[in-house]
């Protein structure tokens, strides 16, 4: 069968979401091609020489794009059978099969869409365990996402060690489809994965888990054994604040295997609203954790949920100075400090009877409840924000500068006058500044 595996959005990296199903269905024997269209088009004659076409969906914003293009499918090739897989297939079920979607596929997708492509009825969440596949990266081309560096950019290789999370934050999109469960990739395919990548010219590797120590056994051997063969490589991972304070043990060796930052979603400092995201963790943990990771030699790069239906107008004030004071500000990308809570399908956010008072109809365009603040002011700020980061980043601006424009627009003190001169640590990151 000729099925083409489309990619719209996967945070700039090489999708993974194409590579591993593309192995499964080669396998098979399908005839496959993966198009990653945030790097080339989808052209009119794959889509009419397809037999079926599969979107891999693993974030929002990958799925408010698939949309035209689905619909782009329909219109072509109205024959051409179409599947959504990944994290936000299951969680706008309704409105893709809406679009003619055929099948549904959440979960540990790869088997799932090998059962549909030959014709069998295959679950829209599956949560068995797979003995996976090398993923099959021919055919993906193009520039990718690179770590910027004092020394220069690096090439970045992109893989996966785990899938799932064991934890249940509210506000989650791992959540509706896991359910607090987690899947690992074995670590001899992860490690191909990336051998695979280094062989193509990549010395930098990001570990696209939801939690890099939902199983720490696990992500150690994997690096322990990355760091053995490829001694210069560098990588990093993403770490919940409460799995870094269980297992401080392990940041001496995280940093000893090559680990140059960790990003860690803090969402917020201010402890009434992370116990109602239930992120267990503290303000308090978040400045320890700070504390341990500079002791430890690694770098934090912290998450924000900036804009939600609880912060204030002191409260945003408060997270400024808290980057300013922990000396932050360049290790936090600038559009964190803009971002808005989304309440997606599904979110455990509308458990909350203050969210549901505050959120409107399904946007199926959007593809969120969309929400208005309580205070305007804080709507407000929050859209003044995110245009002033918009446009400071067009401009080549660096983050202290567009922290010191942010500062001054949310109309604290003053900072000083040298601010954007005073000494500050390099901080190595990835240039592509989107999270969700």
């Amino acid at each position: 069968m000729r099925i083409v595996l489309v990619s719209t959005y996967e945070l700039g990296h090489q999708p993974f979401g194409l590579a591993s199903p593309k192995a499964w269905l080669m396998r098979a024997g399908h005839e496959v091609t993966s198009v990653d269209v945030a790097k080339i088009p989808l052209s009119e004659n794959l889509i009419r020489e397809a037999e079926g076409v599969a979107f891999s969906l693993p974030m929002h914003t990958a799925t408010r794009l698939a949309i035209p293009v689905i619909e782009r499918v329909k219109r072509v090739n109205p024959g051409a059978r179409i599947a959504c897989y990944g994290l936000y297939a299951p969680l706008n079920a309704e409105l893709l099969t809406s679009l003619g979607v055929e099948a549904i596929l959440g979960g540990e997708f790869e088997e799932a869409l090998v059962q549909w492509v030959a014709g069998g009825k295959a679950p829209e969440i599956s949560l068995g365990k797979l003995a996976f596949v090398m993923p099959d990266r021919s055919g993906l081309r193009g520039s990718y996402a690179k770590l910027q560096t004092e020394g220069g950019s690096k090439i970045v290789a992109y893989t996966e060690a785990s899938r799932g999370c064991k934890h249940l934050c509210r506000h989650c999109p791992v959540v509706p489809v896991y359910q607090g469960q987690f899947r690992v990739v074995q670590r001899d395919i992860v490690l191909d994965d990336i051998r695979q990548q280094i062989a193509l010219g990549a010395s930098h590797v990001t570990f696209g888990d939801p939690d890099f120590l939902n199983g720490p056994t696990h992500a150690m051997r994997i690096v322990e054994g990355l760091h053995a063969e490829f001694p210069l490589v560098t990588y990093d991972a993403t770490i919940k604040i409460e799995h870094l304070l269980k297992h401080r043990d392990l940041l001496g060796p995280l940093r000893d295997t090559g680990c140059l930052f960790i990003t860690t979603a803090v969402e917020s400092i201010d402890d009434a609203v992370l116990a109602k995201l239930e992120k267990n963790h503290t303000r308090r943990d978040f400045f320890e954790t700070v504390s341990l990771a500079r002791d430890a030699g690694l770098r934090l790069q912290p998450t924000f949920l900036a804009f939600t239906p609880w912060t204030t107008m002191d409260g945003y004030c408060d997270l400024l100075r808290v980057l300013r004071d922990l000396d932050l500000v360049e290790s936090v990308p600038s559009v964190q400090l803009a971002l808005r809570l989304l309440i997606t399908s599904n979110s455990r956010l509308l458990e909350l009877d203050e969210i549901r008072g505050v959120a409107g109809p399904f946007d199926k365009k959007l593809l969120v409840y969309p929400w208005k603040h309580m205070d305007p002011r804080v709507d407000a700020l929050g859209a003044r924000i995110f245009r002033l980061v918009d446009k400071l980043q067009k401009q080549g601006m660096n983050r202290t500068e567009i922290f010191a424009s942010i500062w001054c627009e949310a109309g604290d003190e003053p900072l000083p006058e040298n601010f954007h001169l005073m000494p500050r640590a390099v901080v190595p990151y990835l240039d592509e500044p989107w999270y969700c």
